[in-house]
């Protein structure tokens, strides 16, 4: 009951909302000399060092330094002002939505799992990148992976994701090709702007459109998916402190 008068999704939200803050505002104060001040989309940006040090995932964090847990933290991370806003506005829209069709707990079991997966495909894309016949074709399209790679736009892509499985699932076809236009522009938006990780995209849309498939939004949500829905927020929670506490040793200040 004390969950539940936080709102239906469970306060969710505004937690995605003011810890995105709450450590983007950590990482500009914890290297102040390397924030990037530069006019343009990167404005604001903390330094590579900062992002490191509080969870940024991609290739160089999990497959060179073992640091697995950043697929968890990463999606809490942002690289500048519009990076942020931008993020937050698109969780801000789809979040309540799939609170709405799916219930709170499933829709942060959801936007967990989109997030891991994203980062899990952006990570592993750059590992597998030399193996991957014609792979040349997919560095145009930003699907090549990336060493260092943050943003909520993985889990943001996974609530799409499940808001068009929801579509499928209730033969809603407004629904669905309201839900085609947003990953259209999301599509080409990452093609167009550089230094968008699309792979972690995609993975965060598969992540979060198959998860639903296992959560059917016709079945009411159960106690054992509240539990879950902490376990996650936990778990993230303590990927970002291990994080900064493994971090220390590479950050340049020490």
């Amino acid at each position: 009951g004390v969950l539940r008068a936080l709102g239906r999704d469970m306060g969710f939200v505004k937690l995605v909302i003011m810890g995105s803050l709450a450590l983007f505002i950590a990482t500009l104060l914890i290297d102040p000399k390397g924030i990037d001040t530069r006019i343009g989309l990167r404005f604001m940006s903390p330094s590579t060092a900062a992002l490191f040090l509080f969870g940024a995932s991609g290739w160089t964090p999990v497959f060179e330094l073992g640091r697995w847990w950043t697929v968890l933290s990463a999606g809490w991370l942002h690289g500048g002002i519009l990076h942020i806003g931008f993020n937050m506005m698109w969780v801000t829209r789809f979040g309540p939505a799939v609170a709405e069709y799916y219930g709170a707990g499933r829709m942060i079991i959801i936007y967990t799992v989109s997030c891991i997966v994203g980062f899990v495909f952006s990570s592993g894309a750059l590992e597998l990148y030399p193996y991957i016949p014609f792979a040349w074709f997919l560095a145009p399209v930003g699907l090549v992976g990336a060493q260092l790679t943050i943003g909520a736009s993985a889990s943001v892509s996974g609530l799409i994701g499940a808001i068009l499985y929801y579509a499928n699932r209730t033969g809603s076809t407004s629904l669905r090709q309201h839900m085609i236009g947003y990953i259209m522009m999301f599509g080409l938006f990452g093609i167009v702007i550089s230094g968008v990780d699309n792979q972690a995209h995609l993975g965060g849309f598969l992540g979060g459109y198959y998860i639903s498939r296992f959560m059917d939004p016709l079945e009411k949500e159960r106690g054992d998916h509240l539990l879950i829905a902490l376990i996650c927020i936990v778990l993230t929670a303590l990927s970002v402190v291990v994080s900064v506490v493994t971090g220390l040793k590479f950050f340049p200040a020490n």
